[in-house]
């Protein structure tokens, strides 16, 4: 939430015109800009994005316990999407919403009254990706004399990151903070038990998330033989599905983007597939902001190639607007009911 710093490279060099550069590793480490002095790593950056994490975060609780988070501002969040022509079949559910919230207020469960009902707790998670960085946040809880990771609440391993014998894995497998995992299409059987093991070594519920990243169409390939190896370990793990980076291609206008209709089509295969294993989809992993931006294709409001350039403000991964957000709201809430569904059909049988 406090943004991306850190950004995983395939090479440690571009080349432009003939001239090679080491490549932008996120503001954390350089800057974008295409010069020697831009592209040359600088450790103070880590200090500016200390700071700037934590004035953000600082908004983030003014926000979360000032009233912003009331729930019963709920319908106001998605009162301008909804209105759109081509959002009309969520309208019913918004309007089923605030029909229960009505219902609550008239039963006496008021903000006013019950404090839960106007504020939240939210936590942070980031891929730990710079490990300079997280090391020098580590701290020793004084409570149980064990390590805690300091940058976030919890932290991941990414999809480049993840060998297990690489320094990435040895640095979260030594903090007691929840531990995320990437779970690409190249993720072996057999390092992903490895893996578990050295992660979870007591086998701890809570303790490992399998973010899964395989991209729209490649989901039914992948995922079920990795469930078969959790279940055949009897490993306790958080599903997760990362929707994003695996639906992340270039369009005919030159930018990166990601196509809406891609990214719904990863969840869907991913909430389906779980309800076929009998096995609990336990969060999903989005790249979005608030900002009218133009950097992801699709959706209601149709963002197009040809409008990419109109609003693209992202310098490392192309996000979901606010209108695409909330449109991926309503459809997860409605794999969510269907998932209901099936496993209340199942508990009756």
């Amino acid at each position: 939430m406090a943004g991306q710093f850190a950004k995983p490279r395939s090479a440690s060099t571009e080349i432009k015109d003939g001239i090679e550069l080491p490549s932008y590793r996120g503001d954390i480490i350089n800057n974008l800009d295409f010069t020697s002095e831009s592209r040359t790593p600088n450790p103070q950056k880590m200090l500016q994005a200390y700071t700037q994490s934590a004035a953000t975060l600082n908004l983030l609780r003014a926000f979360s316990k000032g009233g912003f988070a009331d729930i019963h501002q709920v319908h106001s969040w998605t009162l301008g999407f909804t209105e759109s022509e081509k959002a009309a079949a969520y309208r019913d559910m918004a309007n089923r919403i605030s029909d229960a919230l009505d219902f609550m207020q008239a039963a006496g469960l008021t903000s006013e009254k019950n404090a839960e009902l106007s504020t939240v707790d939210f936590y942070t998670s980031h891929e730990a990706l710079l490990l300079e960085y997280e090391e020098a946040l580590c701290r020793v809880d004084s409570t149980s004399g064990k390590y805690v990771a300091g940058s976030g609440h919890l932290i991941w391993i990414g999809d480049r990151t993840r060998q297990p014998d690489g320094a990435h894995v040895e640095f979260c497998r030594g903090v007691q903070n929840p531990i995320g995992l990437k779970c690409g299409p190249t993720t072996t059987v057999e390092d992903l038990k490895i893996l578990m093991s050295k992660l979870n070594p007591k086998n701890d519920a809570g303790r490992l998330t399998l973010i899964a990243r395989f991209g729209a169409g490649a989901v039914g390939d992948h995922l079920p033989r990795l469930i078969k190896a959790v279940k055949d370990e009897g490993a306790n793990v958080v599903w997760t599905c990362d929707a994003m980076h695996g639906n992340t291609i270039k369009a005919s206008s030159g930018y990166k983007t990601r196509p809406f209709e891609s990214v719904l089509r990863e969840v869907q295969e991913f909430f389906a597939i779980h309800r076929a294993e009998d096995t609990i989809p336990g969060g999903v992993h989005f790249e979005m902001t608030g900002q009218d931006v133009t950097e992801c294709t699709g959706g209601v409001r149709d963002v197009t190639d040809e409008k990419l350039s109109d609003r693209y403000h992202t310098a490392c991964d192309p996000r979901l607007n606010a209108s695409q957000s909330l449109e991926l709201a309503f459809l997860v809430s409605e794999e969510l009911s269907q998932t209901n569904k099936t496993r209340a059909s199942r508990l009756a049988s």
